[in-house]
């Protein structure tokens, strides 16, 4: 079993600091690839926590690699209009030659998140329903073939191009915990892509599920990826470990750490114990792994490479 490993970009953490400059999150994308990673992966706002947009970061970190996949930790497609982004990602795919992977969420139900959507004008209120239709919808243009669509878009045999250079378009990672959304996530998505919980023993049980609901679906075997998105704090103090990433989740998120890591996958510790526990996530079905690793990008961008070759060895 193949274990990947990729690197969260640090698009926030950039502009918190009033550093705008897009060049620099590129060169580490670069270095990630030259480092043996195996993906990077970019978040998403427009106004709640303002950063780099993550289709065109991706289009700009495309140019410059050659093998290393670019995803998504997540997309807000809510966000955007289902053809303009049906448009956007199958460009993308093709720029990338398939390297691409568009992790998904809906968002919390937070005044942030509500505001951020108003801005876009689009309605809070049925959030899933209009995801699940924006990819079908995607789905269907993504065949290159004229398309007539009544919902909560209208087209009348309209044609997009160009088609993703990846066969039915880049493959979709959705997220959930409760039983509604896992079984969404297998009937719908090509991966189970949650960022928590910090138990394996936990994620295992809904990827089961989700893998469960897949097959009650008629989806092949191994039609779901197991990845898992994981914030970090390396240090052989665990004391200080700790404060760190406490201190790093309420400035990213303006909100307690203490409530953010109930339902966060977070760990702090030394780099052994670090691999230990993903190791645990390997075991419950995991094999691909986002991690965010708070501090010196360039440094942990190393670190992340040095657990990935600990976890390919088993």
């Amino acid at each position: 079993m193949t274990i990947r490993v990729g690197y969260l970009l640090p698009t926030r953490e950039g502009v918190m600091e009033g550093r705008h400059e897009a060049v620099p999150v590129v060169d580490l994308a670069e270095r990630a690839e030259q480092c043996g990673l195996d993906s990077v992966w970019l978040g998403d706002s427009l106004t709640a926590k303002p950063r780099h947009d993550p289709i065109t970061m991706m289009a700009a970190i495309a140019g410059r690699t050659k093998r290393v996949q670019m995803g998504t930790a997540v997309l807000l497609p809510l966000l955007r209009n289902p053809v303009v982004l049906a448009q956007q990602l199958a460009t993308l795919d093709q720029i990338s030659e398939g390297r691409s992977i568009i992790g998904i969420g809906i968002g919390n139900d937070l005044p942030t998140i509500r505001a951020e959507l108003e801005a876009a004008g689009v309605p809070f209120e049925k959030r899933v329903g209009r995801l699940i239709e924006m990819f079908k919808l995607c789905k269907e243009l993504w065949r290159g073939e004229p398309v007539t669509w009544d919902g909560r878009w209208s087209l009348r045999e309209q044609t997009l191009a160009p088609v993703p250079h990846t066969p039915g378009g880049p493959p979709i990672w959705a997220a959930g915990s409760v039983p509604a959304s896992l079984k969404r996530c297998g009937r719908y998505f090509d991966g189970y892509f949650p960022s928590g919980p910090s138990d394996a023993a936990m994620f295992a049980e809904r990827y089961d599920g989700v893998v469960a609901h897949a097959r009650e679906e008629g989806r092949p075997a191994g039609a779901i990826t197991g990845a898992a998105y994981l914030t970090l704090a390396i240090d052989d103090d665990a004391a200080k470990a700790d404060a760190v990433l406490n201190t790093y989740l309420e400035s990213y998120y303006n909100q307690p750490a203490e409530k953010l890591r109930r339902y966060q996958g977070c760990f702090t510790g030394s780099k052994a114990a670090a691999i230990n526990w993903l190791q645990g996530f390997v075991e419950a079905g995991v094999t691909h792994f986002c991690v965010r690793i708070v501090g010196d990008h360039e440094a942990n961008i190393e670190l992340a490479a040095e657990m990935r070759a600990a976890l390919q060895k088993g």
